[in-house]
């Protein structure tokens, strides 16, 4: 099987559920945000399930709470501690399941929204409505004050190149292949849907996905060629015999 790469949209905030643009705000799950976080971890985490921990290599997290949230929730049974945490969980708590890296990192860290930080779409329209400005296409505009979406390719075509540099690219060497290459992400709505368009080499003006709170997609490799990234519909769920 080829490498994967699950990108996992955090849990529902507040203002993801009321529509509120939410880059650089740090803000709890709400209560049901955790819950469907903990569900989804126990549906698909497991090593005869989507997301099998001893197969990862390598886990990339944004330094937002809400992020990190989500990966504690989901349990993967990291062996060693969460980097923001002081100790790690007793193995009777959270048994030890997979050897992966956590990184916190600002490579996955949501879109700097600038002046529309903590708007709602419409309220940005009406906003630019008034200003004179024409209709508003994040992936084509970037954010005044914020990001452009040059800045976020960026980032994100650094990350890819670094992901199968490093984890993936060794998987397509027969004599190297250890079972174990994937990675997982765990960050941010906009951010993650550019993130699976870089993937896939195309522009971010063609994005036509979503990534609901608490979301999961996978990402990976058509022909067993690292040279085919592919988006993997419906999960790609496969259980080892």
């Amino acid at each position: 099987m080829s490498p994967r790469c699950f990108i996992i949209r955090h849990g529902e905030t507040e203002w993801s559920l009321n529509g509120r643009h939410t880059g650089t705000t740090d803000l709890p799950l709400t209560e049901n945000g955790e819950k469907r976080v903990k569900a989804t971890g126990k549906a698909l985490v497991g090593n005869d399930r989507l997301i099998a921990p001893r197969k990862l290599v390598h886990v990339y997290v944004s330094p937002r709470a809400r992020a990190q949230r989500t990966l504690e929730l989901l349990e993967i049974g990291c062996k060693e501690r969460l980097p923001w945490t002081e100790a790690r969980k007793s193995e009777a708590e959270e048994p030890i399941r997979t050897e992966a890296h956590v990184e916190v990192t600002e490579a996955v860290r949501e879109w700097d929204y600038g002046d529309y930080e903590g708007l709602t779409s419409k309220q940005i329209r009406e906003l630019r409505e008034k200003n004179g400005e024409g209709a508003w296409d994040i992936w084509r505009d970037g954010c005044p004050g914020g990001e452009s979406p040059e800045d976020v390719i960026k980032r994100l075509d650094a990350l890819i190149a670094e992901i199968r540099t490093k984890y993936h690219g060794p998987c397509f060497e027969s004599d190297s292949n250890s079972g174990k290459g994937d990675v997982l992400i765990v960050a941010h709505g906009h951010i993650l849907r550019a993130f699976a368009m870089r993937w896939t080499g195309k522009p971010l003006t063609e994005t036509a996905l979503i990534l609901e709170a608490g979301g999961v997609g996978t990402l990976s490799y058509e022909h067993h060629s690292i040279d085919e990234p592919a988006i993997i519909l419906g999960g790609g769920f496969v259980v080892d015999s």
